[in-house]
């Protein structure tokens, strides 16, 4: 019997269909093949020493579970595989990412510049709870660079943006925005929500940090809540893994236990989303009643090109907005029977929303016209069910 170890595989060389099965896999004495799930909130040492030893080196081993378990690392490293950063920290959902994130790299009197297509909790969080802290932000058109250039200060550490936006599938040019980023010197943050690394990769495309809320497309099926922040080694773990050590946003083994499994089938879920939220939209911009229709595969999308230049498909988001406004919304969406009527995103089964009296009902009328989240506006998240299906129970249009 030979004790040589086989040698592992060089994921960077793989597809994101192998690394979504294969990465971050760490095997315990009894060998096992599938991800084990370590439900303990601290592990043991055989001596004072490597107790000293491990405290004193904490982000290397396994010592406490607010910031350091196998289950959770399997998790954080194979999502840096997909996405192509060199580590990952998770936390408890994705607001909590980007707080971490704002929290682990932002001061008192720092600016910071952010799309104001984002999600609402989003903007609560930078105007409402780091403005009290002294950190400004200016919010800018996503789609227009000029607006990124002319609102850089000499204090802006960091541009924020989500792509697609949330709900309106606004397109922004990854690449573009990083010079502005770079020449700024700011942390360059995107929101990978929408796409995940199945349909985009922002750090190839010039951005610092990649966020995730874990409990959309990467669990992909309602489960459970979580977060991700995928960066380089010296920011993720240099400043981000210090403040989740203290702070404790953590992402629980048993979440990154069923995110791990959700990782294995996402590319096949996001191509069949994709490919039936295209042919939804195609279907939708044909109805008498829809006014406009939003999805970055349609040739009338506004950032068309760019979608097509840095995504694989446009996603299965898409948002239409109706002739008669909030009444003829809500009796679409009240109508339907099998679509389910939930402000999330991101599972097996296709949700359904009134985006201004759910998702941004916290942000001001002022401030969702400016985003063009209007009172007829309806957003559609798009599971594996069949279109035909689908299209049937969207009857009320």
């Amino acid at each position: 019997m030979s004790d040589k170890k086989r040698t592992p595989p060089d994921f960077s060389q793989l597809h994101n269909e192998t690394i979504g099965v294969r990465a971050g896999v760490r095997r315990s004495q009894f060998n096992e093949h599938a991800e084990a799930l370590f439900m303990t909130s601290s592990f043991c040492f055989d001596s004072a020493e490597e107790a000293a030893h491990g405290f004193a080196n904490a982000e290397k081993g396994f010592i406490y579970s607010r910031f350091t378990n196998p289950t959770v690392a399997m998790f954080q490293d194979r999502l840096a595989a997909l996405e192509g950063g060199q580590a990952c920290i998770a936390t408890a959902s994705g607001m909590s990412a980007i707080m971490t994130t704002a929290m682990a790299h932002l001061s008192a009197g720092d600016h910071v510049v952010c799309s104001r297509s984002v999600f609402g909790a989003t903007i609560q969080l930078f105007t409402n709870i780091l403005g009290r802290f002294g950190i400004e932000t200016t919010y800018v058109d996503m789609a227009d660079l000029n607006s990124w250039q002319q609102a850089v200060k000499p204090n802006t550490k960091m541009f924020y943006l989500e792509t697609p936006s949330n709900p309106l599938t606004e397109v922004a040019d990854i690449a573009a925005i990083a010079k502005i980023a770079k020449a700024a010197g700011a942390l360059y943050v995107v929101d990978n929500c929408f796409c995940t690394p199945a349909l985009q990769k922002p750090i190839a495309l010039g951005a610092d940090v990649v966020i995730h809320s874990a409990t959309k497309y990467l669990d992909g099926q309602g489960r459970v809540l979580g977060g991700a922040i995928v960066g380089t080694e010296d920011f993720v773990m240099g400043k981000v893994f210090p403040f989740v050590r203290t702070s404790g946003p953590t992402l629980s083994a048993f979440n990154a236990w069923v995110v791990l499994k959700g990782l294995e089938t996402l590319s096949l879920r996001l191509e069949k989303q994709s490919q039936t939220a295209r042919d939804l939209a195609i279907w939708l911009e044909q109805q008498p009643a829809v006014e406009r229709v939003y999805h970055p595969d349609l040739p009338s999308h506004p950032q068309h090109a760019v979608a097509k230049r840095q995504q694989t498909m446009g996603g299965p988001i898409l948002s239409f907005t109706l002739k008669g406004g909030q009444d003829a919304a809500w009796r679409v969406i009240n109508q339907t029977r099998l679509l389910s009527i939930t402000a999330n995103l991101g599972d097996t089964r296709t949700t359904i929303t009134h985006p201004a009296t759910t998702t941004h009902v916290r942000v001001s009328e002022e401030a969702r016209l400016a985003a063009g989240i209007t009172p007829g506006l309806v957003r559609i998240a798009v599971g594996l069910e069949h279109l035909e299906d689908i299209k049937a129970d969207l009857r009320g249009l």
